[in-house]
């Protein structure tokens, strides 16, 4: 027989799953032998020597062979990740495995799920994915319910997740508190218990509280990084190794909530028609130097994070709102971009210098604009829509993707409380200052490539062929053709919405081309930017909030040799270019902070919904005006017009008419009669129910008679039969639905 060391050793040393047969099989044991293996592995297990099952066993405080890991963080681009299965009881820490990605398969980001083949190293545990699993209940945060026997129940925030969890440990919390639990057990049928009371789930500072349990945002800094903050704050300043340009009067014009301030901008007009212009940039880098815990955190983030009633910044606010942001009468370190443009709106020239500034004014969007359209414009406004006028006739020329697609705005009171939903206006001011920072980012990335520095593009490739087809299919519904063999351009697009007079129909088809665009990434790899018509881009112009900023401006300071060291203490790191691991691990880091982007849009979007829906929850019954936005086979959804909140109409409350999806229109099509729900179609629907806590909305085609679809069918069906009225479907049993057309493959 063999000793406990000997299967202990053997089990730690397999590269697959050891059961009681493998052990048996690999030392050659018999029948009777096999019991006597059987009563060892037990006292194995019961001295702490091994765990798991008859099928699988391995070391205790080890991991199995083959096991589901989550992943917990996002770590210089390697995800870490922990076993899923680890019992709460045990009195080791649950082990951190670092997970070894195939480059063809899409990143890993944090809460993800997946099944792994395990190994222990010298340096630690390595982790191979298998597969990635269905996510389970996130952010375990929810609303305390007591039902009707006396049992406590979390109501999930997640409006993905439809089922409650039963609360084993509801701890000080009560009903109806909005609170943060764990699980107890490996099945979710164990419970949870209770870790945190929020407090009034309906108060709007925990409509974000939510989105960042939710999404896993780190929100709290470590003292170590804090600590580097205090340190990088008492960083002294001075012209003598800084271009001085304190006395320009250079301007930031930002919203007039902003936050913090990373930019400023100059122009001048020159002898030959066109214009001198500074793009003032927050010296980041001066103060978050690579390698220190504050450069670590700022990585981790990635970006700060935006939502009505708060922000989480990338970093401390004695930093991201005050040393760093760039202030009226105050001197502060930026990064110059010293730009002339060309009579024609092009940047003929650029250089980048580290300098002294202090801004003449710090003026909101509505304020610039509006002394401009009066004529009290002072001449360093003028002079910067003079500039402008140069930029906007390049970019016509260029001709980018133009999509004015509305935005939501959240305006509280002082007590945080909703005081208006709103769509932004856009002014000339949003676009003076949009243009500045494109040309400023232009001359970075040509800046960088002019070195061959490495570089951080921000990345977007042209529309999928797969969604091209997409596309193609549905704009054949509305009369408009997409020829495929053509070289797709914006230009391309931009006629086709020109073309489209009337201004709904416009709103419908931006959306359809807004759908077909890849998401934008970062990349140390250049494949263009497709959106702005630009053969290079790299963000350069928001340091405070955007890690590949930083990272540009890092860039920037090791090839033009722009380094500065920190004066005044040893405590931090001396350079402030890019670190040689930076280098090497470019492209980890980029596509570690494009998943930290995505993840902070989610989470502002989503509390956004949360403000919307509680905003809406007072009026549950009204009939508002809406356009549907998207058709399934499930039902339709529609949005509120000028307020947006999108709600869903199932489609088993449509009545007892037959309801077929034609995929290729985007349509609900009944078989019995005329009726017909289509995207882009406007109709009356009653709010049937609001749920702030998950965002969502849920609507109802009304009862009353003479309801009518303003419908938007194919330019040839309109030219025949115009815009019809529709008779509702009248209410009853749920109706069914019959697919027509291709599938699409899951």
């Amino acid at each position: 027989m063999p000793s406990k060391d000997q299967i202990l050793e053997f089990i730690q040393g397999s590269d697959r799953l050891v059961g009681k047969r493998e052990i048996a099989k690999a030392f050659g044991l018999k029948s009777q032998e096999k019991i006597t293996l059987k009563r060892i592995l037990k006292d194995m297990a019961e001295e702490g020597m091994i765990d798991g099952k008859k099928t699988a066993y391995h070391r205790m405080g080890g991991v199995p062979k083959v096991t589901v890991l989550r992943v917990v963080e996002i770590e210089d681009g390697e995800a870490i990740a922990e076993p899923e299965n680890w019992s709460p009881d045990s009195p080791e820490k649950p082990p951190r495995l670092t997970l070894v990605e195939k480059k063809n398969r899409a990143a890993l980001k944090r809460g993800d799920r997946v099944l792994a083949r395990t190994e222990e190293t010298g340096p630690g545990w390595l982790a191979y994915p298998m597969k990635k699993l269905p996510a389970r209940t996130d952010g375990l945060m929810g609303v305390v319910e007591i039902n009707t026997a006396g049992k406590a129940w979390l109501a999930p925030v997640d409006k993905r997740v439809r089922n409650s969890s039963p609360i084993s440990d509801l701890g000080e919390a009560e009903e109806g508190e909005l609170v943060i639990a764990e699980r107890t057990g490996r099945s979710p049928r164990a419970g949870v218990k209770v870790v945190e009371v929020v407090g009034d789930p309906l108060a709007p500072k925990s409509f974000s509280l939510i989105a960042i349990a939710k999404h896993g945002i780190p929100h709290v800094f470590p003292e170590a990084a804090l600590d580097d903050a205090k340190l990088a704050a008492e960083l002294t300043l001075s012209d003598e190794h800084r271009e001085d340009l304190r006395s320009v009067p250079i301007v930031a014009i930002d919203p007039a909530d902003a936050r913090d301030h990373d930019d400023a901008i100059w122009a001048e007009p020159d002898d030959e028609g066109g214009y001198n212009a500074i793009v003032a940039i927050a010296d980041v880098s001066y103060y978050v130097r690579p390698g220190g815990a504050l450069d670590k955190e700022a990585r981790k983030r990635g970006n700060s994070v935006y939502f009505p009633d708060r922000v989480v910044p990338m970093l401390p606010e004695i930093l991201s709102a005050d040393v760093c942001s760039l202030k009226q009468d105050q001197d502060r370190a930026a990064m110059a971009c010293h730009l002339h443009i060309g009579p024609d709106g092009k940047i003929a020239k650029w250089r980048f210098t580290r300098a002294l500034v202090r801004l003449t004014r710090n003026i909101a969007y509505e304020d610039a604009q509006a002394q401009i359209d009066d004529g009290s414009a002072p001449n360093y406004l003028q002079h910067l829509w003079g500039a402008w006028t140069l930029l906007n006739a390049a970019r016509e020329a260029r001709e980018p993707l133009n999509l004015e697609l509305p935005e939501r705005q959240v305006r509280l009171n002082e007590a945080g409380q909703i005081e208006e939903i709103l769509v932004k206006e856009r002014l000339d001011a949003h676009r003076v200052v949009e243009d500045f920072m494109i040309a400023a980012n232009v001359a970075a990335a040509k800046a960088l490539e002019a070195k061959t520095a490495p570089t951080v593009y921000r990345n977007h490739e042209q529309p999928s062929r797969e969604k091209l087809i997409s596309l193609r299919e549905y704009l054949e519904t509305q009369g408009l053709k997409l020829a495929l063999g053509q070289v797709i351009t914006p230009s391309l697009f931009n006629r086709m919405l020109k073309d489209v007079a009337d201004e709904d129909e416009k709103a419908l088809i931006m959306e359809a081309v807004l759908r077909s665009q890849m998401q934008a990434y970062y990349g140390p790899t250049n494949t263009g930017h497709f959106g702005l018509s630009l053969g290079s881009y790299a963000h350069f112009t928001s340091p405070i909030r955007r890690y590949a900023d930083l990272l540009v401006h890092r860039a920037l300071v090791d090839a033009y040799k722009l380094e500065q060291p920190a004066p005044g203490t040893d405590k931090l790191p001396k350079a402030s270019g890019l670190a040689d691991r930076d280098r090497t691990n470019l492209g980890q880091i980029t596509d570690a902070i494009s998943q930290t982007e995505r993840r902070a849009m989610e989470a502002e979007r989503d509390t956004v919904d949360r403000y919307v829906a509680a905003w809406l929850s007072n009026r549950v019954g009204e009939t508002f005006p809406t356009r549907i936005t998207g058709v399934q086979g499930f039902g339709f959804f529609a949005t509120i017009e000028g307020l947006g909140g999108d709600g869903l109409v199932p489609v088993s409350t449509l009545g007892r008419e037959y309801f077929r999806f034609d995929e290729a229109a985007k349509a609900l099509v009944s078989e019995s009669s005329e009726t017909r729900y289509a995207v882009g179609d406007k109709l009356e629907l009653k709010l049937a129910e609001s749920n702030p806590l998950t965002g969502s909305l849920k609507f109802e085609v009304p009862d009353s008679e003479g309801s009518s679809i303003e419908q938007r069918g194919s330019r040839d069906d309109r030219g025949s039969k115009g815009r019809g009225k529709f008779v509702k479907p009248r209410r009853g049993r749920p109706g069914n639905i019959r697919h027509q057309g291709r599938r699409r493959k899951k």
